[in-house]
């Protein structure tokens, strides 16, 4: 597609406005006239296009106009003229003896291609004006506006589909790699002519590239997972001094054979977190993994860990790579890596801190990446809320698996109102069913204003909301009942339960106004036992 094809498709709006537009490069050639100036000027498209303006109007060569465009050209201001017909642009042919009025904008839109700019023309007649001159400019701006916003949705779908393509040749690579000792070596082992040491040495090879294979599966699923919403976490109250330790062991024997130093600074008095141990470990271990892999022989990672008001701050510190100011915005999204290329000097997928980052994110805390260049090292900070809310179960309680613990054999909820609200019908029906074979009273709604009524009628002992509804969410639900007065509902305890475990956080549940965030498909037994637990709270 030529640059004249290309600037037909981007300005194609323009020739829909009642006003006569058409656009120049820097050396005068038109590559834009519009349908307008055809009818207005008897001069086709397929005459000019490619043309250089001054072949039909010489008088653009005058320094008054020269010089404006010049300005044009460097991406100035919009210039307008307003003039007679004779002294100036379009001749549109009248009666003899008079003028045409014309209002013309001249302004600088980007070049399809580069920095550069254009200039675009709009020309507005006046001499029997129909349209107010504003409603005029707001159809060419919101043409502009619409083809401008085309163009940079083109721009993103391609580099999208580059970044893609990118990460797949990436995904190969780092899954063969593995594959080649490995099918290699035990292609020998068949042989069964090694010695005991060569054997060994081969043993541990296949050992250590499979358990990266495996890794890097992991890492994939997670991010379908995630993606899905799909990620479940076994809420508990974790020892975050405890997970420190244990992947501080996960990652010392990489880093004794770099030699790479690992100063730990562990502050006293450090609360727990609630969430889930294994995926907080994962985050400190992905986040200690890095700054070893990044930081070369002799360097140094260190890490801290203190508690400031209500929250946990890791730190994680190293004397390596460094990162980019460039990439630095992009460094914990999804499929990308800040060297892509066949001779990029570390391995792995780039899959990493996008994992850490939607991990810390469903623990309701936040994750920063700083660095001062490439070469200069590079930090990253989690902070995560200390416990504070009531647990989904207690140690006693034995939560875990699919039994029922023996309190559900004794209908624990014996005389409790709760009000279950969710669009979803099935949903609704199977909560009530579950909820009142444990003894419970159970009023249903469908939507907010179904829930918000109800409770004004009758006051229940715990809401049961579903976060993802029509019109009024969860969200806005929650904030309008604790709005209210205490005799009204407004303390009422309450409990979100959703499917869009990945899209919210635990931090967002609880500043709305909820008690508990518990995912579906929810656990019959852990949801009957926070019910009975936060009402009895």
């Amino acid at each position: 597609m030529n640059i004249i094809e290309q600037a037909q498709e981007k300005f194609s709006l323009l020739d829909k406005i009642p006003l006569g537009a058409f656009v120049l490069q820097s050396d005068y050639i038109v590559i834009f006239w519009n349908s307008c100036l055809e009818e207005w000027t008897k001069i086709p498209k397929s005459k000019i296009l490619g043309i250089s303006i001054q072949e039909y109007f010489p008088h653009l060569n005058q320094p008054r106009y020269a010089s404006r465009l010049h300005q044009i050209f460097q991406g100035g201001p919009p210039t307008i003229f307003s003039s007679q017909l004779h002294k100036y642009i379009i001749p549109v042919p009248i009666s003899k003896d008079k003028y045409r009025i014309q209002h013309t904008t001249v302004t600088a839109v980007s070049a399809l291609h580069g920095d550069g700019f254009y200039a675009l023309f709009s020309i507005e007649d006046l001499t029997d004006l129909t349209f107010r001159v504003q409603e005029y400019k707001n159809l060419r701006d919101q043409a502009l506006a619409i083809a401008e916003e085309r163009q940079r949705a083109k721009e993103a779908a391609e580099k999208a589909n580059r970044i893609k393509d990118e990460f797949l040749a990436i995904v190969s690579h780092e899954l063969r790699s593995p594959l080649n000792p490995i099918l290699g070596w035990a292609k020998l082992l068949k042989n069964r002519s090694l010695n005991e040491a060569t054997t060994a040495r081969a043993l541990e090879t296949i050992e250590r590239n499979a358990e990266l294979q495996a890794q890097l599966i992991e890492d994939l699923l997670d991010i379908s997972r995630i993606l899905q919403g799909k990620l479940a976490l076994n809420l508990e109250r974790v020892n975050i001094v405890f997970t420190v330790q244990a992947a501080l062991e996960t990652v010392q024997l990489a880093a004794e054979a770099k030699s790479v130093q690992i100063n730990v600074y562990l502050a006293t008095g450090i609360g727990q977190v609630k969430g889930d141990s294994n995926r907080i470990q994962q985050i400190i271990w992905n986040l200690l993994s890095n700054a070893v892999k990044f930081t070369p022989s002799g360097g140094q990672v260190e890490v801290y860990l203190k508690q400031i008001d209500s929250e946990v701050q890791l730190i994680v510190s190293d004397t390596g790579k460094g990162i980019n100011s460039d990439f630095l915005p992009y460094v914990f999204e999804y499929f990308r890596q800040a060297d892509s290329s066949t001779t990029r000097s570390f391995g792995g997928l780039g899959l990493g801190l996008a994992i850490v980052r939607q991990l810390v994110e469903l623990h309701g805390g936040t994750v920063l990446a700083e660095s001062l260049g490439e070469g200069q090292g590079a930090t990253f900070t989690v902070c995560l809320p200390v416990f504070q809310h009531l647990e989904l179960g207690k140690e006693n309680n034995n939560l875990s698996g699919d039994s029922y613990p023996s309190c559900m054999l004794y209908a624990p909820l014996e005389g409790i109102r709760l009000l279950i609200v969710d669009d979803n019908a099935d949903t609704r029906e199977f909560l009530a069913f579950l909820l009142e074979q444990q003894g419970a009273i159970v009023t249903i709604a469908a939507s907010a204003n179904e829930a918000l009524t109800a409770i004004m009628q009758s006051k229940p002992d715990l809401l049961l909301s579903d976060l993802g509804m029509p019109d009024i969410d969860g969200y806005t639900l929650i904030k309008k009942l604790r709005a209210m007065p205490a005799n009204l509902g407004g303390e009422i305890p309450a409990i979100a339960l959703s499917a869009y475990a990945a899209e919210t956080t635990q931090k967002q549940v609880f500043t709305a106004g909820f008690q508990l965030h518990i995912a579906k498909p929810a656990d019959p037994a852990k949801l009957v036992a926070a019910i009975a637990a936060l009402v009895n709270n």
